[in-house]
């Protein structure tokens, strides 16, 4: 008989299988079973006394037939059965990773081959996972249910899960696997995951640098080491690929300053015992530094004059070697080769390095190339959108001359339609001869429709509830309608629109709009908000574009509005002396009673807008510039001119930095005989348009102040006052904001932080007549009902007249005769006109731009350095729920 030493082994572990069975652990120990064993030949050279084979019996299979067994083994009836031929057999049977024990005995050449098969699995659990979810590692194992468990297998899944979680940078990530036994031969497999902390950057070390200080040099690199303020950063975990992309970081750094020998001689990464931290040590050498020597362009291109170019070039002999700005001198002479219809012109530069005089000569070679043609342009990918909404993107046509230039300028265009995938290009293909090319758009068409159901809360208007459905391509046609609806404690509005961006498919756009939006307005009594008038308009806009040039538009419009501006009866109105139902200056003061009314607005206006921003929802660089004048008056109840102009310029300043110029200003004027500019038709500055300043904080305001007793009485204390805020006829705003990048894991979380300068005025509101009750007796102010009538109290006859236990009642001012004791209070209060000058505003601040999960985020804390008499200001703001 023979037995395997393998077989005997696990004979002794058989009965723990009954119960939970650590799987891990040291692989000689854990398992013991040789995986790469191969089956050996059989000897074919009988043993002396070696029996024949008689029989083969095969025992213990269970799923297995014995035919199936025994074709896995090269032992066959009439053979002589010896110990190598038995060996083979087992090596053969351990091989197929089907059986967990085999024994191969013969009695008499009556050979036994006693199997035990190896379990199905039931299914596979993984315990201890929260970073990766399931469906994550699942696809990532090999192990599934219904198959045959094997010990190789579990070691490779459990090799998996721990390279996922490397990947995340979770080095100290453990996995240990376990086998719980079932009837019928079956197994439950359990991974048990110790996840562990994120191995961090502990410290990063450079060796050989003499130049640059250790800090500099880090600070070229993605990775950073793990410090306290780098808490929402990612760039301190370890990542292979990352420290080898800081080594050509490092290296580009010095080839910039002019060290063309720089090389990093080694980079190591050292995992601390705890696996924690690592530390990453970078030895260098810098070598030499290096200016320009000779710099010139050569240029077999017979259109291009090569000396203009060399005298083009921004490197001069003697400046320090850049080899950067050698990079962008290529890219720039491959555009102006491209904006002539060279399409595969070919710049190569050619270095002459004097390592004597540590110079670098460098000759920019421009080879000869065909002027080309567009041959075609085709639109793959659009399933919806029809062809013509991205061909009349294009600014070249089948014909002619191919220009890089333009077509850079047709895929920015494409990309603003923002109907495709965000990193769209269009690929440029040989043609069917040199001088053709083929144009291809690839697109990938996005979902365009938009239904947006938000809640939330706005230091301006309290609590916000909007929905909208908007679709931006509608029909596939790059139409846009759109229906939208607001509600808050200060506004309501609901609002329809449709936009053709080419009309009859020429390049003209039209939009238009009709719109119903209600908004209460409101002062500061004390520092409670105080509803004020009530203004509702109804209203519709059409307007028109058309292109002057590639990045010029004129627009027209016109718009018709009907405002209905109104006042609470009971609180502001009371019968004159003519016996006519009206506003009382007395309680709402004269220039909100002049506000009042029913008002039809015909309002013909034209913009200029210049616009070569790289992206309009968060751009980076470029320009954009408006001046818009409108005129109101063909038909109507109001005339006006207003002029208003806008501009603003953003900077990539590298490092992820974008710096940002921005500039308002306007002024309405009456025309016609009317000296009088409605209140609702004036310029308002405040939050949110300049932080640091409460709602319309800024400009010229009447304050009334309120007096416990006549004005001049030393006994008499200020109360109350109430603010109530008047526009201008001019305005200004400006602001400066520097935005801050920060780690990608704050960029994944949409935050975007800034500092910001914001200045601005609004002024030249004519003064309005002021309201005093300052005198000893001050002004009686009576109470009235829900319809603005009087209250008096009813005269019972009785001698002292109004005994206080018969009080009633009434609107009428006598009772058979008798008079009533009208009902109310004597207020006593002065009216101030402040505010109106154009001399600036300052408010500096930061603030942070957050895209959460509950919609977009503004946070601003704001410090004011200038203001003026009876400006609001406001140190802290913030918008959820709405864009802002």
């Amino acid at each position: 008989m023979v037995r395997s030493t393998e077989a005997r082994r696990t004979s002794h572990v058989a009965a723990v299988l009954l119960g939970t069975t650590i799987l891990a652990g040291a692989p000689g120990n854990a398992f013991a079973q040789d995986d790469g064993a191969q089956a050996a030949p059989v000897e074919t050279t009988a043993e002396p006394g070696a029996q024949t084979i008689k029989s083969i019996t095969v025992k213990g299979a269970e799923r297995l037939e014995q035919q199936t067994v025994l074709s896995y083994i090269k032992l066959r009836i009439g053979q002589p059965y010896t110990k190598a031929a038995a060996d083979g057999a087992l090596k053969d049977l351990y091989a197929t990773e089907l059986f967990k024990t085999v024994e191969v005995t013969n009695d008499n050449g009556n050979v036994v081959v006693e199997v035990q098969e190896n379990p199905v699995i039931n299914r596979i659990i993984l315990e201890g996972n929260k970073r990766i979810k399931d469906d994550k590692i699942t696809p990532e194992i090999k192990l599934a249910p219904r198959q045959i468990f094997t010990r190789s297998k579990v070691r490779a899944d459990v090799a998996r899960i721990i390279e996922l979680y490397k990947r995340q940078g979770r080095y100290a990530a453990t996995v240990e696997p376990k086998m719980v036994a079932l009837d019928q031969n079956r197994v439950d497999i359990v991974f048990e995951i110790t996840e562990g902390d994120k191995s961090k950057v502990r410290q990063i070390n450079i060796i050989g640098n003499k130049e640059f200080s250790d800090g500099e040099l880090r600070s070229q690199m993605v990775t950073k080491q793990s410090r306290f303020f780098r808490l929402f950063s990612s760039a301190t975990s370890y990542d292979p690929d990352r420290m080898a992309f800081d080594q050509q970081k490092l290296r580009q750094f010095y080839l910039t300053e002019g060290y063309a020998d720089f090389r990093v001689v080694s980079a190591v990464a050292e995992l601390t015992p705890d696996k924690k931290d690592f530390i990453i040590t970078y030895v260098v050498e810098e070598g030499e530094r290096y200016k320009f020597g000779d710099v010139k362009v050569e240029s077999q291109i017979r259109d291009f004059d090569s000396e203009k170019l060399s005298k083009n070039l921004p490197m001069k002999a003697g400046d320090w070697y850049n080899a950067k700005m050698v990079e962008d001198t290529i890219e720039n002479l491959n555009n102006t080769a491209g904006a002539f219809g060279y399409a595969f012109a070919d710049v190569r530069p050619q270095y002459d390095r004097d390592k004597d005089n540590l110079t670098m000569g460098l000759t920019f070679v421009i080879r000869e190339a065909p002027r080309v043609y567009v041959e075609r342009i085709d639109i793959n990918g659009n399933t919806l959108t029809q062809d013509k909404v991205v061909r009349r993107e294009f600014r070249l046509a089948e014909g002619d001359a191919f220009n890089s230039l333009q077509v850079k300028r047709s895929t920015n265009r494409i990309k603003s339609l923002g109907y495709f995938q965000e990193k769209f290009e269009v690929e440029q293909k040989p043609g069917s001869a040199d001088d053709r090319i083929v144009l291809e758009a690839n697109l990938e068409e996005k979902p365009t429709g938009e239904l947006q159901l938000s809640a939330g809360f706005s230091s301006l208007e309290s609590f916000i509830f909007q929905a909208s459905i908007k679709q931006r391509n509608f029909r596939g046609r790059g139409q846009t309608i759109g229906l939208s609806g607001s509600y808050s404690s200060y506004s309501k509005s609901v609002q329809a629109s449709f936009v053709e961006p080419y009309l009859f498919d020429k390049n003209i756009s039209l939009g238009v709009d009709i719109y119903r939006r209600d908004y209460n307005n409101f002062n500061y009594y004390n520092s409670d908000r105080n509803t004020t008038y009530e203004q509702t308009t109804t209203g519709f806009q059409v307007r028109a574009g058309v292109p002057v040039t590639e990045y010029i538009t004129a627009v027209a419009r016109y718009t018709l509005n009907y405002d209905d501006v109104s006042l609470s009866k009971s609180q502001f109105y009371s019968i004159d002396d003519n016996g006519d139902y009206s506003c009382d200056p007395l309680r709402a003061g004269r220039y909100l009673c002049d506000a009042i009314g029913k008002r039809l607005s015909s309002i013909v206006g034209s913009s200029l807008i210049y616009d070569t921003l790289d992206n309009r929802m968060h751009p980076t660089r470029g320009v954009t510039a408006q001046i818009s004048a409108d005129v109101a008056g063909l038909g109507g109840d109001v005339k006006y001119v207003r002029l208003r102009a806008n501009a603003a310029k953003y900077y990539s300043i590298g490092k992820g930095f974008i710096f940002s110029l921005q500039g308002e200003g306007g002024l309405i004027e009456p025309y016609g005989g009317d000296d009088y500019v409605r209140l609702t038709d004036r310029f308002y500055l405040g939050e949110p348009q300049i932080n640091g300043f409460a709602i319309r904080g800024i400009g010229p305001r009447v304050i009334r102040q309120y007096y416990s007793g006549p004005v001049n009485d030393e006994d008499s204390a200020k109360s109350s006052k109430s603010d109530d805020a008047l526009g201008g006829k001019y305005y200004y705003m400006g602001r400066a904001e520097l935005e801050i990048p920060l780690g990608s894991g704050a960029r994944e979380m949409g935050l975007r932080p800034s500092i910001f300068a914001d200045v601005g005025a609004v002024w030249g509101t004519k003064k309005p007549e002021l309201t005093q009750c300052d005198g000893d007796s001050g002004c009686f102010i009576g109470t009235r009902d829900s319809d603005g009538n009087q209250l008096y109290y009813v005269n019972n006859g009785t001698a002292n007249g109004y005994d206080s236990s018969s009080y009633t009642t009434t609107t009428s001012s006598t009772t058979n005769g008798i008079a009533n004791q009208a009902i109310g209070s004597t207020s006593y209060f002065t009216e101030t006109y402040v505010g109106d000058t154009w001399l600036p505003r300052v408010a500096v601040g930061v603030g942070v731009n957050w895209n959460s999960p509950f919609g977009p985020f503004r946070i601003n804390i704001s410090k004011v350095l200038l203001k003026r008499e009876g400006d609001d200001t406001k140190v802290f703001n913030f918008n959820v729920g709405t864009q802002f």
